[in-house]
């Protein structure tokens, strides 16, 4: 390869860097955060990836050192972690991934595809959840419900244009829901679009604590939410159904 080529190659490389960033929040993942930040490599090459750690305690934050471009930390606060992260990213689109999720190969053309319309500002994907008559119900109740209520989670790989995230001022660093706060204000800006691919999502919690308990756990929550309850007694609910047992 010669020099001329070298130099196109190394610029397209960082236009490439510069139009994605990907934001990881993190809290004790030691097990994962490795062999998930490889996958985001080959699932999203050329991508600026930044680990968002909220203090943890298991070592998590030195083994992502070395597998991602930035590492923050801050407290331990999802909100508060994305927000960390997205303050130092490059990209013109922030991408907010779960470090238990599943990318699709081709993830950043479609999101790609989708911003290229400058009336979206952003959007995310649909889950794919293992097969199981719970979660089956889980996963097309939540879809249908939030598309009409205008509700996504985490768990969907929110993505936005860095414009709109600043203009509505970033994730609310509130105790739960802040990505479903997130949702509904990016709505209020433009079209948010949904990429019909799907991010695997980890049954873990599931599996853990019990399927009916943490699916009906979330459908309370929700429907508390819309009802527009406290959210400190929402994060109360939260941590009393949906954490792991002892």
């Amino acid at each position: 390869m010669g020099s001329r080529d070298r130099h196109l190659s190394a610029d397209l490389e960082k236009s490439v860097r510069t139009q994605f960033s990907i934001i990881v929040p993190v809290f004790n993942e030691a097990p994962l955060i490795r062999p998930f930040l490889q996958h985001l490599r080959e699932r999203a090459q050329g991508a600026e990836i930044i680990v968002a750690d909220g203090g943890s305690s298991d070592g998590t934050a030195q083994l992502a050192a070395a597998f991602c471009d930035q590492l923050v930390e801050s407290e331990r606060n999802r909100g508060m972690q994305m927000n960390a992260g997205a303050c130092v990213a490059c990209g013109d689109i922030l991408w907010f991934i779960h470090v238990d999720a599943e990318v699709p190969s081709d993830c950043l053309d479609e999101i790609g595809r989708i911003v290229d319309d400058p009336n979206v500002v952003g959007g995310y994907f649909r889950i794919r959840l293992p097969r199981n008559f719970v979660y089956r119900l889980t996963d097309s109740f939540a879809h249908y419900a939030g598309l009409l209520l205008r509700m996504r989670c985490g768990d969907h790989g929110i993505f936005c244009r860095r414009a709109a995230f600043i203009d509505i001022g970033g994730f609310p660093e509130v105790p739960i829901m802040e990505d479903v706060e997130f949702f509904r204000r990016l709505h209020g800006r433009g079209r948010v679009i949904c990429i019909n691919k799907r991010i695997a999502v980890s049954p873990r919690r599931y599996e853990a604590v019990g399927r009916m308990r943490v699916t009906l756990a979330y459908g309370l929550i929700a429907t508390l939410y819309l009802l527009r309850f406290p959210l400190s007694m929402l994060a109360s609910i939260y941590k009393r159904t949906c954490c792991r047992r002892p």
